[in-house]
C-alpha cells in the first residue's frame, strides 16, 4: 500500500512501519517510491486504540472474559478439512491444513461465495511450533488477501477450550470428520504412502521368487515403521505441555494405530541384496517400479553402484570397454536406469554383469549411461594404470578396461574442486593397487592418502594415463606444504 495517508501516520505514531523502496522495474520509468507492507501496517493497526477495529482481527486485545466458545462442526473447504468456532469475535474457522496461502485461499472462497457462515478470520498451520502450540497463519474475510501470524494460545482462549490437532499423515477429512469436543483420539491406521504400496504389490506377486519377495516385504515394513514413528514422534512435539506455567492448549485429534508395530524389518543384507539383485535382472513392471524406490531409499542393497553418462567418442579408452558390450534385451535395472529417456539400445558388461543403455541424450548426442561395477573381477591381474576421460578407467595387467567400481551415492573425479578434494577417487585407487577385486568402500574416503588425493587434485588433461609406478609413488610420497 502506498497513500498520502500512510506519510501522516507515519509523522503520528513513533512505532509506524518503516516504508520500503519500491524495487525497480523496466517498464516503469517513474521516480523510485516508498511503499508500506501491507501484513505490517495491518497488523501495527490491531495494536492502536485509533485503528483497532480496522487491523488484524486476532492482533486486536483479546476481550477481558471471553465467552466460551461454541464448536460449530466440520466444514469442507478449498484447502482441506476444517472446524468452526463462535467466539465473542464471531465464527473463526480453522484449517486443518499446512500449505502455503491456504488461510488466504479459504477466506478468499468465503468471501466470494457471500459469506453465509458468518466467519470473521481463518486461522491455517503453519507447519511449526509455536510458543503456545502450532504455528499458525490467519487471514481476515475483510482483507483475505494479507495473511498474519496468531497465536494458538489467542483462538484456545476465544474457544474457551483445547484444540484438537492431527498429525500430517492422519489429518485426513473422514477422521476430522468424526471429531467431536470432549472426544478420545481416534486410533487410525497411517494411510500407505505410493512407494509402501508399490513394494506391497511386488511382494504380492507370485512371478517373483521368494528371495525378492522377501526383500520387497522388508522395505515396505521399514516405510512403515517409519510413517508410525514419525506421526508419534509429531504427536510428541506439537502436543507436548509447554513451557510456561499455562499448559498448551491442544491435544491430538488422532494417534496412529501401534497394535502390529514394529513390523520385522532390516533382515539378513545379503540375503536382501540377493533379492533386489534377482529383481533388478527380472522384466515385469513390478520390478521396475519396487526398484525405482529402491533406487532411491537403499541403494546399498542393490548391486550396482553410481549412475555413470559419458558421451559417445570413437578411438577413446571408453570405446575400447564399450566393443566388448553385449546387446541384451531390457531388464528392469535398464528401465529404471533410462530414466524415461528413449534408449536406442540396451547392453551388459560381459564381466562385471553391469547394465548399460545408449541414447540420444539432452543435447541430442549420444551418450552411454551404465551403473559403476561396485568391484572388478578378481583372480589374477592387478591394476595397471588409470586412464582419465569423463570418469576414472581402470586397465588391468590383462589389457581389460573397467570403468572404476564406485558407491551408489559418490562420485569419481578430479582437478580443482574450488576447495573440495578428489578423496573419492583416491580412495578407490588405492583399494585397487592392494586388490584388484575389491569391493570398493568410500565411507570414509577423505582418508585416503593424501598423496594419492594430492595426485588427483590436479589438473590433469582429459585421456592422461597415470600408470601403476606413478599411482604407488604417490601414495607413500606425502604432498609438498605450500
Amino acid at each position: 500500500m502506498n497513500t498520502f495517508g500512510m506519510w501522516r501516520l507515519a509523522r503520528k505514531y513513533d512505532k509506524f512501519p518503516t516504508p520500503e523502496e519500491k524495487p525497480y522495474s523496466p517498464f516503469n520509468r517513474q521516480e523510485p517510491q516508498e511503499v508500506f507492507d501491507g501484513t505490517q501496517v495491518y497488523s501495527w493497526a490491531a495494536g492502536t486504540a485509533e485503528f483497532a477495529h480496522r487491523g488484524a482481527v486476532l492482533l486486536r486485545p483479546l476481550p477481558e472474559d471471553p465467552a466460551p466458545g461454541r464448536w460449530l462442526g466440520y466444514k469442507d473447504t478449498v484447502r482441506g478439512p476444517a472446524l468452526d468456532w463462535h467466539t465473542d469475535l464471531g465464527v473463526i474457522r480453522l484449517v486443518h491444513c499446512g500449505d502455503s496461502k491456504a488461510a488466504t485461499d479459504v477466506a478468499s472462497a468465503i468471501t466470494s461465495n457471500g459469506n453465509k457462515d458468518g466467519v470473521v478470520t481463518v486461522c491455517a498451520l503453519y507447519g511449526d511450533m509455536g510458543f503456545h502450540g502450532p504455528a499458525l497463519v490467519a487471514a481476515d474475510t475483510a482483507h483475505p488477501g494479507i495473511e498474519y501470524e496468531a497465536s494458538w494460545g489467542d483462538v484456545a482462549a476465544l474457544v474457551g477450550q483445547v484444540l484438537p490437532w492431527w498429525p500430517d499423515l492422519l489429518r485426513l477429512p473422514s477422521v476430522i470428520r468424526e471429531w467431536k469436543p470432549d472426544a478420545q483420539a481416534a486410533v487410525v491406521e497411517v494411510p500407505a504412502n505410493d512407494n509402501e504400496k508399490i513394494l506391497c504389490r511386488a511382494a504380492a506377486n507370485d512371478v517373483f521368487d521368494v528371495t525378492s519377495r522377501v526383500a520387497a516385504t522388508d522395505m515396505a515394513n521399514s516405510i512403515r515403521n517409519n510413517q508410525v514413528d514419525h506421526t508419534s514422534h509429531e504427536i510428541e512435539i506439537f502436543c507436548k505441555d509447554g513451557y510456561s506455567e499455562t499448559p498448551n492448549q491442544v491435544v491430538a485429534g488422532a494417534v496412529p494405530d501401534t497394535s502390529h508395530h514394529p513390523l520385522p524389518c532390516d533382515g539378513d543384507r545379503e540375503a536382501l541384496k540377493a533379492g533386489w539383485h534377482k529383481l533388478a535382472l527380472h522384466t515385469h513392471p513390478d520390478a521396475v517400479a519396487a526398484l525405482e524406490v529402491a533406487v532411491g531409499r537403499e541403494p546399498n542393497l542393490l548391486p550396482f553402484g553410481a549412475v555413470t553418462e559419458i558421451p559417445v567418442r570413437p578411438g577413446t579408452i571408453s570405446d575400447r570397454w564399450t566393443q566388448r558390450l553385449t546387446m541384451c534385451d531390457p531388464t528392469a535395472a535398464h528401465a529404471v536406469l533410462a530414466q524415461d529417456d528413449k534408449a536406442e539400445a540396451f547392453f551388459i558388461g560381459p564381466l562385471t554383469d553391469m547394465p548399460v543403455l545408449r541414447t540420444p541424450g539432452d543435447d541430442g548426442k549420444q551418450v552411454w549411461r551404465f551403473y559403476a561395477p561396485l568391484s572388478l573381477p578378481a583372480g589374477g591381474p592387478e591394476l595397471a594404470s588409470v586412464v582419465l576421460h569423463h570418469t576414472l578407467w581402470v586397465i588391468t595387467s590383462d589389457g581389460h578396461v573397467h570403468p572404476a567400481p564406485c558407491t551408489p551415492t559418490e562420485h569419481l573425479w578430479w582437478g580443482d574442486g574450488w576447495g573440495d578434494r578428489a578423496s573419492e577417487a583416491a580412495a578407490v585407487v588405492d583399494q585397487l593397487l592392494d586388490d584388484l577385486g575389491a569391493t570398493v568402500d568410500l565411507h570414509e574416503h577423505w582418508n585416503a592418502p593424501k598423496g594419492l588425493t594430492a595426485l588427483f587434485n590436479e589438473e590433469h588433461k582429459k585421456g592422461a594415463e597415470l600408470t601403476r609406478a606413478a599411482l604407488l609413488h604417490a601414495r607413500m610420497t606425502p604432498p609438498r606444504t605450500r
